[in-house]
């Protein structure tokens, strides 16, 4: 396959919320060798989750996949491959959780978000089949991550406080030993 280039923060795709597909779409040799790039992509970049904005392509459309041997987040639990299309998601514990999160499309960068810790997303798959999620944790960060770019937003529009945003070399200097702060980066 082929990888994407990505789009930076600023790019207007990125602020644009993406349409729905159709079974028809999904099922299509396009969406499905997209689905392949974007895979590649997100590996070639390190990350653990993309979202079709971000390269470019208006869709709601994100793909999530967590390796253990991944460099960037250690001490994460790996998880299935996740495509992800048309989702609709709902908050089931709303106590909120902190990660550092970063972006493909804002990089160099790191700001420390809260989030629900436990979240259920109904969606299609790459087959256009019906499917529920229920996320926890470092998932559930990543999966609303991922969801927030089909609807034009950011991380760095969640950020509460200024002074946990930093350039990533400052956060590894200043801020990797803070106990109750944990590392997501999509």
């Amino acid at each position: 396959m082929a990888i994407r280039k990505v789009a930076r923060m600023g790019h207007p795709v990125l602020r644009q919320p993406a349409r729905t597909l159709s079974k028809n779409e999904i099922l299509s040799d396009e969406i499905q060798r997209l689905i392949a790039d974007m895979f590649d992509t997100m590996t070639e970049y390190g990350g653990v989750g993309l979202a079709a904005p971000q390269v470019h392509e208006p869709y709601q459309l994100a793909v999530i996949d967590i390796q253990e041997d991944n460099e960037r987040y250690p001490n994460q639990v790996k998880s299935e491959q996740f495509v992800i299309i048309n989702p609709v998601i709902k908050v089931l514990d709303e106590t909120a959780q902190g990660f550092w999160e970063g972006c493909l499309s804002v990089p160099g960068l790191r700001g420390f978000v809260e989030r629900p810790r436990k979240v259920s997303i109904d969606f299609l798959d790459h087959k256009a089949q019906p499917r529920t999620v229920v996320a926890e944790d470092f998932l559930a960060t990543v999966f609303q991550h991922e969801l927030d770019h089909l609807f034009a937003t950011l991380y760095v529009d969640r950020i509460k406080d200024p002074t946990k945003f930093a350039f990533t070399e400052e956060f590894q200097r200043y801020h990797t030993d803070d106990d109750e702060l944990e590392t997501a980066d999509e």
